[in-house]
């Protein structure tokens, strides 16, 4: 098991490429995480580099396409830092990002916390604990110059390939009523029109929050009041480049779009 200076090492790593752009092959075998407790720990340190306050939670490879596009068997919670969070409308920078490509999701704010317990969280406690439904985009990238090698326990503690996020609107309509299974965003891009659909995520967005509130219970974490989780893409990750317009068009629940520079 890594000791507290192996895990703080790890993060320090991580959180340098992150700031600089740049990427490494592998963390050192002294500081690299073996499963995925030992990259969560790493993850978790990598937390105490924001000075704000942890804006939420992403999930990554939510989606058979998504799990593909990283090489996991299943999904991966990281931290959404407030710093990383770019307006409704904006412009991301490209700078150091590899991945390239957007993702649009369904993305929640909680209005209760859901505290660590004995027992799994049911679909309908989670959703009653959720506040408000929001349209999203993730743009995901990571540390590691062969994202596909790194392995599910470094891809954790590189936070779970977290980069930058878009939040929409909150929607006004009444989404608890809404099937989100069946949603399906439009997403436009270099004049092409790409359809979504909510079934990609882990089955049902729900689902996939309910996946995280109890993959944080396990780990002992609360998912507070406040926090805003977003669900993993409901479409293949789409490429993007510089100079693109990113719209996701999700119906009644809103609309999101980023720019890319």
């Amino acid at each position: 098991m890594l000791d507290n200076n192996q895990i703080a090492a790890a993060a320090k790593v991580l959180s340098e490429h992150w700031h600089a752009g740049t990427k490494l092959g592998a963390l050192d075998g002294a500081i690299r995480p073996r499963d995925r407790t030992e990259g969560y720990a790493v993850q978790a340190e990598l937390e105490k580099t924001s000075r704000e306050k942890l804006f939420g939670w992403k999930i990554a490879a939510t989606s058979e396409a998504g799990q593909r596009h990283i090489n996991v068997a299943g999904p991966l919670a990281g931290r959404i830092l407030a710093e990383t969070v770019i307006a409704d409308g904006g412009t991301a920078s490209m700078k150091g990002i590899e991945m390239r490509v957007g993702e649009p999701e369904f993305a929640f704010r909680m209005a209760r916390d859901l505290v660590p317990r004995a027992t799994p969280y049911s679909v309908r406690e989670v959703l009653e604990a959720a506040g408000t439904l929001h349209p999203a985009i993730e743009i995901p990238d990571s540390r590691f110059a062969d994202f596909v090698s790194a392995g599910e326990a470094q891809l954790i503690a590189d936070n779970a390939c977290a980069h930058l996020f878009v939040l929409g609107v909150a929607t006004s309509a009444d989404w608890r009523a809404i099937d989100l299974v069946e949603e399906r965003p439009t997403i436009t891009l270099r004049g092409e029109r790409y359809v979504g659909h909510g079934k990609n995520v882990l089955g049902d967005p729900l689902i996939a929050l309910t996946w995280c509130a109890n993959e944080l219970r396990a780990l002992g974490i609360t998912l507070r009041a406040g926090e805003v989780v977003t669900t993993g893409t409901c479409h293949p990750p789409l490429p993007i480049a510089a100079g693109d317009v990113f719209a996701a068009d999700f119906g009644a629940i809103g609309k999101v779009s980023v720019k890319f520079s």
